[in-house]
């Protein structure tokens, strides 16, 4: 199936469309006085010299370019001459910045001239590429404007004049992968196959013996075998997720995106393994990957600490953009499941409400000394946020030859091409925080397809879909999760999706020892946790019986309108404890009310302590 593009999509969501409109209005203009006042932006004015602060940083290059794809996105949906205006005067300093012979890296340019392709496991040059690449692409959808587009086609000319299999060129990988996926993306615009194939060449020398990374720095102690840069196997043989979390995201989106224009079985199959692996055995509940924070890494099978969860804000948005490929290849809700966790969960738990603060980490526990900063040295997190949420119609829908394919259910409109006419597709809900969904399909002219409504794994078996009044026998016609609605449109039907929100009490594996004894809520496909704000103690002295009731009100004046939780449940007292630090003697405990709200909104006022895992009593 073929995504249909976030500019056909209008967003009219109570989630979504406040979100984008203060990424639009606040975040963008924050970001971009952030890299002017760090010196990213005028450093392709390439007048730094040794001893000047601020010295140029190997990866700013891709700090501006996301920063121009997510301006480029807001654009295509929302003109702004101002913003416009930045982004011109932009991009033609890093077009500037482009050398003779097509190279364009500010560090390498200005720092270490000697050094260029020298170090492309630590140096980030081809990451930066990468990001700069998906700039020109955007921008060019975006304007139809050419200046950074026909820049990146001469930088992505020279790479490949470089990289490859043929005479005169040399061996080598990304140490962060990005650049393979964005190759993908010039293709399409270009239809030059030539960069398709060297994003299929930088997958292929992943794993080789010796490896290439060995190869450039012989000197150099280096150990694949431990799967940072995943390298440890060659792609089509890897079968568990290593190493760091946001480069292994981003390899397996390339991975995708070259199986689905090659049909390359390998490459889907390897997906599909470690996808299983990802999901199954090495993700926090709220969409989050990578536990670790040494190495910004996945550590082994079930092991997710909570309170030191690293769960990189990139490393979900990563996941996002590899389970959207995924949806795309098979067809398969499982995949849409997980996007559409990481998106209400994972991801916006990185921005506050107001757009001008940003966690890079994004634990699932704290005892009130997290929170969200201004901006970071290494600032990957900020730009990366701002251009999923400008984009984040894309994910919606899909469509295919004979069927529109609803992913995500966003309140809002769309125009697409199917069945050989303009479709018009129109959204009412209240989601994430109601569960009736009225859609209305309009064709140009009747015609006869399919629609394609995923059913939620966190409603499977409770759901109900109706036409015009009709009940729909979902068991009869559902295939890998989405109910398939096959008939003759003429744009006066009505169809109604009822998927209803019970709270739900969420178990871990048992093999996940630090979840053991404890229980998370759900509501919909939105997580919950307990914050000091809302509680009258410390939340980590507090247990959740079983069989407690849940009261669920939505509260529209409570960071910026969400459902809230609320059930009785025990505190634990001081009672007895004084001067004790252990004693043999019962926990005094009272009854209480524990109020929950969305993990995605937590640290948006005074200090404290949260938990997404409750203890059970």
């Amino acid at each position: 199936m073929d995504p249909v593009s976030f500019e056909k999509v209008t967003v009219r969501d109570p989630f979504w469309a406040p979100r984008m409109e203060t990424n639009r209005t606040t975040t963008l203009a924050l970001e971009y006085r952030q890299m002017k006042d760090t010196g990213r932006i005028d450093v392709f004015r390439l007048d730094w010299t040794e001893g000047k602060e601020p010295r140029p940083h190997q990866f700013w290059d891709s700090d501006v370019a996301k920063w121009v794809e997510a301006a480029a996105y807001s654009l295509t949906t929302h003109p702004d001459p101002e913003l416009e205006r930045l982004l011109d005067e932009t991009i033609e300093l890093i077009a500037g910045a482009q050398q003779p012979d097509g190279y364009l890296n500010t560090y390498f340019t200005l720092v270490e001239p000697e050094n260029r392709w020298k170090n492309l496991r630590d140096m980030h040059e081809l990451y930066c590429a990468g990001h700069l690449i998906e700039a020109a692409v955007a921008h060019f959808r975006a304007t139809g404007k050419r200046t950074l587009l026909d820049a990146m086609i001469r930088y992505a000319d020279y790479i490949d004049s470089v990289f490859g299999e043929g005479p005169g060129k040399r061996y080598g990988a990304p140490g962060h992968e990005e650049i393979e996926l964005a190759l993908v993306k010039l293709y399409h615009v270009t239809g030059q196959v030539r960069y398709l194939r060297l994003a299929e060449f930088f997958l292929n020398q992943r794993g080789l013996k010796p490896s290439v990374f060995q190869m450039e720095r012989p000197g150099e102690e280096y150990r694949p075998e431990l799967g940072y840069h995943q390298d440890h196997l060659p792609v089509r043989e890897q079968t568990t997720a290593e190493g760091h979390a946001v480069r292994a995201m981003y390899l397996y989106s390339a991975m995708a995106d070259v199986a689905a224009e090659t049909g390359d079985a390998g490459l889907l199959k390897a997906c599909e393994t470690l996808w299983e692996n990802v999901t199954s055995r090495r993700m926090y509940v709220t969409g989050g990957v990578g536990s670790s924070a040494q190495g910004e890494r996945f550590t082994g099978d079930y092991d997710l600490p909570n309170e030191t969860a690293y769960a990189e804000t990139c490393a979900a948005i990563g996941l996002v953009f590899w389970a959207h490929r995924m949806v795309q290849l098979t067809g398969d809700s499982r995949y849409a499941d997980v996007m559409e966790r990481a998106l209400y969960n994972g991801t916006v738990s990185g921005l506050s409400l107001d757009g001008t603060k940003f966690f890079y980490v994004n634990p699932l526990e704290s005892a009130g000394g997290h929170h969200r900063q201004d901006w970071f040295g290494c600032a990957c997190c900020p730009p990366n946020i701002a251009r999923m949420v400008a984009s984040l119609g894309g994910y919606v829908y899909s469509t295919s030859g004979d069927a529109l394919w609803v992913h995500l259910y966003v309140a809002g409109s769309a125009r697409v091409e199917i069945a050989g006419r303009t479709v018009t597709v129109e959204q009412e809900s209240g989601y994430p925080w109601d569960g009736k969904i009225t859609l209305r399909v309009k064709p140009e002219s009747p015609a006869r397809f399919a629609l394609r409504l995923r059913i939620p794994d966190w409603c499977e078996g409770a759901a109900t879909a109706h036409v015009d009044g009709a009940p729909v026998v979902l068991g009869d016609c559902m295939e890998k999760g989405y109910v398939c609605i096959e008939r003759e449109w003429t744009g006066n039907e009505t169809v109604t999706l009822m998927l209803p929100m019970p709270v739900m009490r969420l178990r871990a594996n048992p093999a996940v020892r630090q979840d053991a004894g404890l229980v998370a809520l759900q509501r919909g496909p939105v997580l919950f946790c307990i914050e000091r704000a809302d509680n009258p103690a410390d939340v980590h002295r507090f247990s959740l019986p079983d069989d407690a009731e849940f009261e669920v009100e939505f509260v529209e004046n409570l960071l910026g309108g969400v459902i809230v939780l609320r059930a009785v449940g025990l505190l634990d007292e001081d009672a007895g404890w004084q001067d004790a630090l252990y004693a043999p003697a019962p926990v005094s405990t009272k009854p209480l009310t524990i109020t929950a709200i969305p993990y995605c909104v937590w640290d948006n006022r005074e200090p404290g302590s949260m938990r997404v895992w409750l203890r059970r009593c």
